[in-house]
């Protein structure tokens, strides 16, 4: 595979298009291109090209592309996630790892038990990761990152979305559906994901009032990042 770049405005016919900014940075510095390079670029929608590079300078690569192409490497679910995000430490990777499963959406929630919400400078920082992920793994559609919202918008905001919600949160039997549920003929869904300590009891009540389901993950406690990534694979896979 070619080097892969974001570029957010393909022409739609081929033609002369300039890699600026971050992007240009990192071929010039990181991958150190050379005039005549083949690159390939996406815009984060769906579309790739193939591009040569015709000059460089100190701040961006002038290039031509042949027309783009749309191959799906999309998951047939369309999964959307709101997730008590972690530490910001811990957040990089996590975002990585939903990209590259091929996880929709992801909406940061201030749950109950948040100790910090996360900042808008951090939510840029991980926008961009977003871009990383996608670079390395093939993807062509950005993974979207939303602003966040307190756990009872979350939950009032996706009943409108008429397809299967879960909470990820232990329950009865009688109250709970099985990580073993058949998730093939299903076209979206909403999982929520709580913060360290879990979701409280009456954000448990008010999500199943919203027409959520538990869904429970087993006998051990999963970190945040962790629950997430197994979530995704296995309705993903």
């Amino acid at each position: 595979m070619t080097r892969r770049y974001y570029c957010s405005n393909l022409p739609s016919n081929g033609g002369s298009i300039v890699l600026a900014d971050a992007e240009a940075q990192h071929a010039i510095r990181v991958m150190r291109v050379k005039t005549g390079d083949s690159i390939t670029l996406f815009d984060g929608t769906g579309s790739e090209a193939e591009a040569v590079i015709d000059s460089i300078t100190r701040r961006e690569c002038f290039c031509t592309t042949q027309p783009p192409t749309h191959p799906d490497r999309e998951p047939q679910l369309t999964l959307h996630l709101g997730i008590a995000l972690p530490k910001p430490d811990r957040c990089r990777e996590l975002v990585e790892r939903l990209t590259e499963i091929g996880v929709k959406t992801l909406t940061p929630v201030v749950a109950d038990r948040t100790q910090r919400e996360p900042s808008t400078s951090l939510l840029e920082k991980l926008r961009r990761t977003v871009i990383e992920a996608c670079k390395q793994s093939g993807r062509n559609h950005l993974m979207e990152i939303g602003d966040a919202v307190r756990s009872s918008q979350f939950f009032a905001d996706t009943t409108q979305q008429n397809h299967p919600r879960w909470i990820a949160h232990p329950a009865n039997e009688s109250d709970s559906c099985s990580m073993n549920t058949h998730y093939g003929e299903i076209a979206k869904s909403v999982v929520a994901v709580g913060p360290e300590g879990g979701w409280t009891d009456s954000e448990v009540a008010l999500a199943m009032q919203h027409g959520y389901e538990c869904l429970p993950l087993g006998n051990r406690i999963y970190r945040i990042e962790t629950a997430a990534v197994v979530i995704a694979a296995r309705m993903l896979q």
